[in-house]
């Protein structure tokens, strides 16, 4: 790892730092320690860490669709990005949901409970609020559904998404929850390496990510996570630049009708030139956004953040720190160091 001591004295540390969601530790319990003893001053919202089944993003809802009598399991395609299984839909019931039953509301409900708790005791500091972090339902269709039946199996499975939603936000009290929505495969489509069964994807994509901004209650914390995959540590396109995360930002930022709480952006490790954030000189999100920038890369460290970040604030003026993806496919003992980084290079926020 890069030197943990470097320093910029001509470059103002950004504010704060966000978790985007996986960390992983043995359990809920040990992130929600670790991160705030580590972090809890710099952080407005901690997540459970997506931790057990939940580790691989959306990897645990393949026992959704194969306990599910309404598809068939087909093999893995050889060579695919992410070597996971697809499934066929058989039929839909007429007068009956096809998805009941997702576990995120489930999880979410046992987590908040340990959260609760350690507020409770001080360990989590007063001003966090729990978060909760959800896949756009496109983002698990298109992983796992055939081609040919994306089109039938989306609006079911998005009504299923906002079932646990409804659930969630019917047990957890409001001003301690907050909702991310996790937006990555939209962005494999409109880069045009991921299959869509749209007739105009970015019209669609951005109409439904505004939908799901505005079925979260307004009372409630909402934030989006915009990624290009961490796969094997790898995208699954390496991004020319932020233009496509700012114009999706910005699109948001217009027609979401309540308050979007933060929008976070993936920095490839290796961009430090000018060149990749530029784009941003053309955000407009509304003075009550944060934005975090995904600068922190564990194998380059303090060092190689402070240079991204250099760079980051000749194009936007405030923004705090994050990862460009979650932890989860991270060896568990480089996590306190990683959040260490995020520590050195970020400055508490104000509550």
């Amino acid at each position: 790892m890069a030197n943990e001591n470097f320093s910029s004295s001509s470059t103002p540390k950004p504010h704060g730092a966000h978790l985007v969601g996986s960390v992983p530790m043995a359990n809920t319990e040990e992130v929600f320690s670790t991160a705030s003893s580590i972090l809890g001053e710099r952080l407005h919202r901690i997540p459970d860490g997506e931790t057990g089944v939940r580790t691989n993003w959306i990897g645990w809802q393949i026992a959704f669709f194969e306990n599910n009598p309404a598809f068939e399991l087909i093999p893995p395609e050889p060579n695919a990005y992410t070597m996971l299984p697809r499934f066929k839909l058989r039929s839909i019931a007429s007068g009956k949901p096809l998805f009941d039953n997702l576990g995120y509301a489930d999880a979410a409900i046992t987590s908040y409970s340990i959260f609760s708790q350690f507020k409770q005791a001080g360990t989590i500091p007063a001003h966090c609020r729990f978060q909760v972090c959800l896949p756009t339902p496109i983002a698990t269709v298109v992983a796992f559904v055939m081609p040919e039946d994306m089109a039938a199996v989306e609006p079911a499975y998005e009504a299923g998404m906002l079932h646990e939603l409804d659930r969630i936000s019917v047990a957890i009290p409001h001003n301690e929850l907050a909702i991310q929505w996790d937006v990555a495969v939209e962005f494999g489509i409109l880069e045009g390496v991921m299959p869509s069964f749209f007739s105009d994807s970015k019209a669609e994509l951005l109409t439904r990510l505004i939908r799901l901004g505005n079925s979260v209650q307004s009372d409630i914390e909402m934030g989006y996570h915009l990624c290009y995959g961490d796969a094997g540590h790898s995208h699954f396109k390496q991004p020319e630049d932020a233009s496509k995360l700012v114009e999706v930002a910005n699109t948001l930022a217009a027609g979401v009708t309540r308050t979007i709480n933060w929008m976070h952006m993936p920095v490839p490790r290796d961009r430090s030139d000018d060149a990749y954030f530029a784009p941003l000189n053309n955000l407009k999100l509304h003075p009550e956004t944060e934005l975090y920038l995904g600068l922190v890369h564990y194998t380059d460290g303090s060092e190689g953040t402070q240079k991204r970040i250099a760079v980051a604030k000749k194009f936007v003026s405030e923004f705090g720190v994050a990862t460009e993806c979650g932890f989860g496919r991270r060896p568990s003992e480089t996590i306190p160091s990683l959040m260490r980084i995020h520590r050195e290079v970020s400055t508490p926020i104000s509550v």
